[in-house]
């Protein structure tokens, strides 16, 4: 997934971000399959398990355990045909979640080659607000950056001033 570019400036926001809001004696379920990020926190001293690849638009169960307490979801649900359901169905009271946003200058991402990596929803931020707080969640802060790149040309130029990444933490209305 990283062959030619390692997002450091995504890495180090989406840390600073979770250090700001989880403690590091509270055990993180990532979704999404063990990644260089799940490694990253291991790193800074959360203990973190990752979900095993399973189709969560299909198969939620392990975000049913009550005793998990902290979810994290980095990139995640803009691949899922419906998150609605694993976000409503999630037991822990702490998530922290961020999605790529919609750039209005460039098409929705999809890979040729990984079924699996394709972006089937890409969200501008009030309809990822509107969509946990259909879930049952309340956001308790945000934060947006960009992503610059090193490349000439509009859309490179663009990115300069057009936040790309937005992230999330909420808790469990109750």
């Amino acid at each position: 997934m990283y062959e030619k570019s390692f997002p450091n400036k995504r890495f180090r926001q989406t840390l600073q971000f979770l250090q700001k809001h989880i403690d590091t004696s509270e055990t993180i379920l990532d979704l999404g399959v063990e990644n260089p990020f799940s490694q990253i926190m291991q790193d800074n001293g959360y203990t973190v398990n990752n979900t095993k690849g399973e189709d969560l638009d299909v198969d939620y169960s392990a975000v049913l355990n009550p005793e998990v307490k902290v979810i994290t979801a980095f990139e995640i649900f803009e691949h899922l045909l419906s998150p609605l359901p694993v976000l409503s169905h999630i037991k822990a009271d702490k998530l922290v979640a961020s999605i790529p946003l919609k750039l209005w200058f460039a098409p929705a991402y999809r890979s040729k080659t990984d079924k699996w990596d394709r972006h089937y929803h890409e969200f501008e931020d009030w309809q990822f607000n509107w969509l946990l707080e259909k879930a049952g969640w309340e956001i308790q802060d945000c934060q947006k950056w960009t992503n610059p790149v090193k490349k000439l040309g509009i859309r490179p130029l663009l990115r300069y001033f057009t936040p790309r990444y937005y992230i999330v933490y909420a808790t469990r209305k109750h």
